[in-house]
């Protein structure tokens, strides 16, 4: 038997503002540093078709689908602009849809020096999940698919049964991810160019795959040698495919179908990694990975020195004794570990990209100044 796993990541990042430093000699709040129109436009661009997808997802798990979301912190907290969003997804047969945890606030606090923000980020998204959803989350997915190995004992502890992370060519050595890989946390790894046919190249008429019927998809996989393949997808991606066209719930209604006609299961992470040996994978002893490589994240100047002042701001805010100061303070700061912020800072455009670090260290500024100028108190 072989199987298959999908994990979509439904997130929104709350985007920084165009900041300037004559702005910064007041009090702190959400508003002074991060766009919440620009917020709120995106989130009601896909808010608009989210009840349609999930509609969608609910005849396929009909049909024998079974699916796992990775829904942010930051995206559920802009579901106060739209609550019934979250009942979407609890309306969903709970035998076939879970729910993934990770850091809360889609934050890159796994690569600091000291792993405690990183715990409480996660035990806060597992709280939430089990608030919301009424769902004990077994199955946990790093900020951009992130893997560093010091996070996985953690995971253990924290009593996380299966890990989801990037099948990046330095781990996999050329080969495609398609099992299930011994660690602390039992891993499975995103198989790339299939996780993209559906998030990125779907609805392209230039790509030799279009148009991309289940039954291709499905035969596709039948050929390929392993146990599991792991497709992690951005909701926001199927949300953009279904502007262009309606092909894509077509797909999604019908792979589960497709599948089973060539002897393969839709199963839950958590399923998988129970089921299926484990394979060694000594790479994971040793390297680092992210979606797209770490370079994208730590490739400048500007994103080590926003890195190293975010492991600052954090030592100064233990010391703040205010807990409702403290509380708002921890909340922005919490909010700039986004890793969108990480990733601007290193556009293909570099002017952009230097425009970008300069605004994001400027803000960063303030509220250190802040923080600093509280702690003092």
């Amino acid at each position: 038997m072989k199987a298959v796993c999908v994990c979509f990541e439904v997130h929104l990042p709350l985007p920084v503002r165009w900041y300037w430093p004559r702005e910064g000699y007041g009090e702190v709040h959400i508003e002074k540093y991060f766009d919440m129109e620009k917020a709120f436009h995106s989130f009601t661009k896909l808010a608009g078709n989210l009840e349609t997808l999930n509609d969608t997802l609910s005849k396929s798990i009909d049909n024998g689908g079974k699916y796992t979301f990775d829904i942010s912190g930051v995206f559920l907290e802009q579901c106060k602009w739209a609550p019934e969003l979250i009942d979407g997804f609890k309306k969903l047969d709970p035998e076939s849809a879970s729910f993934a945890a990770s850091p809360y606030y889609h934050s890159v606090c796994s690569l600091f020096p000291d792993l405690e923000e990183f715990r409480e980020q996660v035990e806060k998204d597992v709280r939430t999940i089990e608030e919301l959803f009424g769902h004990q989350t077994r199955t946990f997915v790093n900020t951009e698919l992130l893997y560093e190995q010091r996070t996985i004992k953690m995971l253990k502890k924290l009593g996380f049964k299966c890990f989801i992370s990037e099948g990046s060519h330095n781990i996999m050595n050329g080969y495609d991810p398609m099992y299930v890989y011994s660690n602390a946390v039992p891993t499975l790894l995103r198989h790339i160019n299939l996780s993209e046919d559906l998030e990125i190249r779907f609805s392209s008429k230039g790509w030799p795959g279009y148009p991309l019927i289940a039954d291709k998809f499905a035969s596709w996989i039948a050929s390929m040698k392993g146990d599991v393949i792991t497709l992690y997808i951005k909701y926001d991606a199927i949300n953009t495919h279904l502007e262009k066209d309606k092909e894509i719930l077509g797909f999604l209604r019908d792979i589960p179908l497709c599948l089973e006609k060539h002897n393969i299961k839709m199963l839950l992470p958590e399923e998988a990694v129970e089921i299926f040996k484990e394979n060694g994978l000594p790479s994971l002893d040793s390297k680092m990975t992210a979606r797209y490589g770490m370079h994208n994240l730590l490739g400048n100047h500007a994103q080590h020195l926003f890195m190293h002042e975010l492991v600052d701001i954090g030592k100064q805010l233990k010391r703040i004794e205010d807990p409702v100061k403290k509380r708002e303070m921890q909340r922005i700061y919490r909010y700039l570990q986004q890793s969108e912020i990480f990733l601007e800072m290193n556009s293909e455009e570099r002017r952009l990209g230097y425009e970008k670090a300069v605004n994001d260290l400027s803000i960063l500024s303030d509220i250190e100044r802040a923080i600093i100028s509280e702690a003092r108190k």
